[in-house]
């Protein structure tokens, strides 16, 4: 064979060879694999606000006089005693005030101190019912007491209405009179106690006309002072209640206490928890039983929520 023939079949093999091994090396393709993920970290649980308190319920710094209110009304519906009210305001007589008059609710800045009404408009003293009234100027309108001696309705606003009632000047004149009874570190913080033992025989409700329980008892029965207060309304003249008593405990509460056979405090008169203030009776009503209210701020709660288990 011919050099350049053998060179040439040389460089052929060596090629060959060559293309083999580069096929052999290369060997199965490479799969790349993502990394292993991280074990999962367990979410911290949502911080679940807590909703705000609900700001304590408050009655108004002022209240513009309305057709159809009395002193005696405005007083109970925030409760607040009459006389309390009157001295707040500079008003002599409880049977003169105005439509349209602003009355402070809470007493003056300084201790003693008489503030004159912040608004004043044209009225008309109220009068015993059938006295002949004469005609008021046009335009001019007034706000009137109940007639004296009359029996009138319930409502919310009639329990203080007793007709006839003029507060002691001396009374007028002083402010602030809360006994230290009545006066206690929070006005929620009351220890109240039962007014009467008997069988409930009318619960508590917003439909009903006297919204509070009814005690059922003896005639004669001891009824109790429920909290230390002050008695700021004992008598008769509203109609559903017969006699009846209603004492302040602080600058929300009020108690009430009606249908009694006899009345043993007075108006004005500080009272001790558990003290006797009256016994029990059937005026008013058709059976021998004690209507017993609580009123936060002037309005009717349930007393069961309050008063200890029985």
């Amino acid at each position: 064979m011919a050099p350049s023939s053998l060179r040439t079949v040389l460089i052929f093999a060596l090629v060959t060879a060559l293309a083999a091994g580069c096929a052999a090396r290369r060997g199965a393709p490479v799969v790349e694999r993502a990394p292993a993920p991280k074990p999962a970290v367990p979410a911290k649980p949502a911080v679940v606000a807590k909703p705000a308190p609900r700001p304590a319920e408050a009655r108004p710094e002022l209240y513009t006089v309305r057709k159809g209110d009395t002193l005696y009304s405005i007083a109970l519906d925030h409760g607040l005693d009459y006389r309390d009210l009157a001295a707040w305001n500079a008003i002599d007589n409880p049977a003169m005030i105005r439509l349209g008059q602003q009355l402070r609710l809470t007493a003056p800045p300084q201790k003693g101190a008489l503030v004159a009404p912040l608004r004043t408009a044209p009225g008309v003293e109220g009068r015993p019912l059938g006295e002949a009234v004469e005609a008021p100027a046009a335009g001019a309108e007034s706000v009137k007491t109940q007639p004296q001696a009359v029996r009138v309705p319930y409502s919310d606003k009639a329990y203080a209405q007793l007709a006839g009632v003029k507060p002691d000047p001396a009374q007028v004149a002083r402010a602030d009179p809360r006994p230290p009874a009545a006066r206690e570190d929070g006005d929620e913080n009351i220890d109240w106690a039962w007014p009467a033992g008997g069988k409930i025989v009318g619960a508590f409700s917003d439909g009903s006309t006297l919204k509070g329980i009814g005690i059922a008892g003896k005639m004669g029965q001891p009824v109790l002072a429920s909290a230390a207060g002050r008695v700021i309304f004992s008598g008769t003249g509203i109609r559903g209640f017969g006699k009846l008593i209603v004492i302040k405990h602080n600058n929300t509460f009020l108690s009430v206490y009606g249908h009694n056979s006899e009345l043993l405090v007075k108006e004005g008169q500080t009272v001790a928890r558990g003290q006797k203030i009256a016994e029990m009776g059937d005026s008013d009503t058709d059976q021998v039983k004690l209507h017993f209210e609580i009123r936060r701020f002037g309005k009717p709660v349930d007393p069961i929520k309050l008063l200890p288990p029985a």
